[in-house]
């Protein structure tokens, strides 16, 4: 036994020092990562002022939407939104395959262990038999070293570590949208509330007028003509209260959903004619490609399909590894018992000689995967200058658009006023008392919808830039809207 052990120590000499001989030898094979150039503009079309470094998709959301409704609701539904979760689950799940394709880089170690026994009859002359008790124990502890000489497992771990770090850049990508569409939803929904609150004022409106008019007739004043007209605008306005109404409770339902709760009542901040406008400067459009969640997850796929692309590389090339195995196995016949120490060391070779081609169409599909993750990146960062650009053209056009429709408001509202008591007095007829009515009431449901859409070029200008990138959630205020439960009745507090 003395001499197994000196050999096997002579033999573990040779290999520590066969070991950095090898792997200083080998070479990493496969192209190196590199960026794709992407010429970038200075500006955005339809920015207005000079580009500087300050940006407001660097302020955290709480900072850009300042409603303590929406902010409990947004606070609420990053803690139970079920999208977030699977891209949190996603997340970890990237994470563990790093660990299992690292550790294929690492020595692999295993035992074995058997024990039996076993009975036999030996014939001995003259015509007998004996019974012959046999027992046996073993133990073998296995070892295994692949070399990664050809950095077949560096590259392979490089890809799981950026689809790591991607999947990461996923979760940031739901946390934008899911911040976007929640602001989005309670923005529609207030400016729904502002509707609703139009259509009751203008069936209202058209109540008295209808009175009125039913007045006039009855007293022999007036013909029918003006009742059934009154009649009528009354009963479309009557009608168009239901149809907000069911916009309200499917708007609300959805921001429930978003939310992590069962459909329910939604409760309202400040209306919409008390929402502020933060200021917006767009920040350089270079710093757009380090903010958007979505091109830097595009990056990282990059980065992914090169490294593939060099572990398919890697596999042309033999792989190279250490083994051995030790152990003891011991037997016992019949009271007698007898043990012997075993080992074994070797280092291997194992690579293709012809495989049909079979490597060489790998090859050919990683280089494909990663000209269609180029392609993706890039066109990514072009939508997301288009957004970008169509957020900014919002801003500018609807501030005029409102100022207009705010004179074309007051204008029709002085107009309505002066044709009923024109009509009242007997120097107008009917029609044009309904006229101005008539043109009143969508004018107001206009502005809204222009108010609501200064609203909404704001959410869009921030998920264009990628907002909200660095903040910390430490620096997130406390929950003001919590579920009864998970997937419960939304109750949002103040």
């Amino acid at each position: 036994m003395m001499t197994v052990h000196l050999r096997f120590r002579c033999a573990a000499k040779a290999c520590l020092i066969l070991v950095p001989a090898i792997w200083t030898s080998g070479c990493i094979v496969g192209p190196d990562y590199r960026k794709p150039v992407i010429d970038v503009p200075d500006t955005f079309r339809s920015q207005i002022s000079v580009s500087d470094a300050t940006s407001f998709a660097d302020l955290p959301w709480w900072s850009v939407f300042r409603d303590e409704r929406l902010q409990g609701l947004i606070k609420t539904a990053l803690a139970y939104n079920n999208d977030l979760k699977v891209a949190v689950a996603r997340v970890e799940q990237a994470r563990a395959t790093l660990a299992e394709v690292q550790s294929e880089g690492k020595p692999q170690v295993g035992y074995e262990a058997t024990a039996g026994a076993q009975k036999s009859f030996v014939v001995q002359p003259p015509d007998s038999t004996q019974g012959l008790v046999y027992g046996a124990v073993s133990g073998v502890l296995n070892v295994a070293w692949e070399l990664d000489v050809w950095g077949r497992i560096r590259k392979a771990s490089d890809a799981a570590q950026a689809n790591l770090l991607g999947q990461d850049d996923v979760r940031r990508a739901v946390i934008l949208t899911l911040v976007s569409d929640l602001a989005t939803a309670y923005f529609q929904l207030i400016e729904l509330d502002r509707e609703l609150a139009i259509a009751e004022e203008s069936a209202g409106v058209y109540k008295s007028t209808l009175n009125l008019f039913t007045l006039r007739f009855q007293a022999g004043r007036d013909s029918e003509l003006p009742v059934q007209r009154a009649q009528s605008a009354y009963q479309s306005s009557a009608a168009n209260i239901q149809d907000v109404k069911r916009r309200i409770a499917e708007v609300e339902n959805a921001i429930s959903t978003l939310a992590g709760a069962y459909p329910g009542d939604i409760q309202r901040g400040a209306p919409l004619s008390g929402q502020s406008i933060p200021e917006t400067p767009p920040g350089t459009t270079t710093a757009l490609l380090e903010r958007r969640p979505d091109i830097l997850q595009a990056e990282q796929s990059m980065i992914a399909a090169n490294a593939d692309i060099g572990a398919a590389v890697a596999n042309f090339f033999p792989k190279v590894g250490l083994s051995a195995f030790f152990g003891a196995q011991g037997v016992d016949a019949s009271g007698f018992l007898s043990s012997l120490g075993i080992w074994n060391l070797a280092i291997s070779a194992v690579g293709p000689i012809y495989t049909g081609g079979r490597l060489q169409a790998q090859l050919q599909q990683r280089q494909a995967v990663w000209d269609e993750t180029v392609a993706e990146y890039q066109q990514k960062v072009l939508v997301a200058f288009q957004e970008t650009a169509n957020a900014l053209t919002a801003q500018q056009t609807l501030v005029p658009q409102r100022s207009a429709l705010e004179g074309q408001v007051s204008a029709l509202r002085s107009s309505t006023d002066l044709a009923l008591t024109r009509y009242q007095a007997g120097r107008a007829s009917y029609f044009e008392v309904l006229e101005a009515q008539q043109e009143l009431f969508p004018a107001e449901a206009q502005l809204a919808q222009t108010q609501r859409d200064q609203l909404l070029a704001v959410v869009s200008l921030y998920r264009a830039l990628g907002g909200g990138w660095n903040a910390a959630a430490t620096d997130e205020p406390k929950p003001v809207a919590t579920p009864a439960g998970p997937g419960g009745a939304l109750n949002s507090g103040g």
